[in-house]
């Protein structure tokens, strides 16, 4: 006969067990106050709640925020970063940072820094990608609209979008 192991549920939580989920997520994983607030409230939800006082995760959110455990603007920059290194333009990090519930004063500087970095973001996009300058032989013309789809999708712009995918490859681009 076959023995299955059953695991009892989890225990339901209370105003500690809250604090300690909440630390070990904010220690694990770079988040922001928005993804907090909703994984503890599904937490709630799955476990159940077993305590006097109503389940208060605004207030520990801004707790954890006061203390610097989450700092919405430090992961905006961080992630605005990210997305210029793998080739994203600005459309895709707005898209991205009102996804993970960040506001536009807490993106203002990520925002600023993929506007100057818009070129150097393109360039990386078509480096990974191995589009125009970067191609190993010429495109033909179906190659370059889809080449423009994959850079479009990327979240840049249409004329530095034209401008890479139209170029042979060898050319020396420059940010003009």
């Amino acid at each position: 006969m076959y023995r299955t192991s059953v695991k009892p549920p989890p225990p339901a939580l209370n105003e500690e067990r809250l604090r300690g989920l909440a630390l070990h997520y904010v220690g694990k994983y770079a988040t922001t106050r928005a993804k907090l607030a909703t994984y503890l409230i599904r937490k709630i939800r799955e476990r159940g709640w077993d305590d006097e006082k109503h389940a208060d995760v605004e207030a520990l959110v801004n707790r954890l925020s006061e203390l610097g455990y989450i700092t919405d603007a430090q992961f905006a920059e961080a992630r605005g970063r990210s997305f210029v290194r793998r080739g994203y333009g600005k459309r895709r990090l707005d898209e991205d940072l009102r996804a993970a519930g960040i506001g536009d004063r807490d993106s203002a500087s990520a925002r600023d820094n993929a506007d100057t970095s818009e070129f150097i973001a393109a360039e990386n996009f078509a480096k990974r990608k191995r589009i125009g300058p970067f191609a190993q032989e010429i495109a033909s013309e179906d190659k370059r609209r889809k080449n423009m789809q994959a850079f479009l999708r990327a979240g840049h712009g249409w004329e530095l979008a034209r401008l890479f995918v139209n170029a042979d490859p060898g050319d020396a681009l420059s940010e003009n």
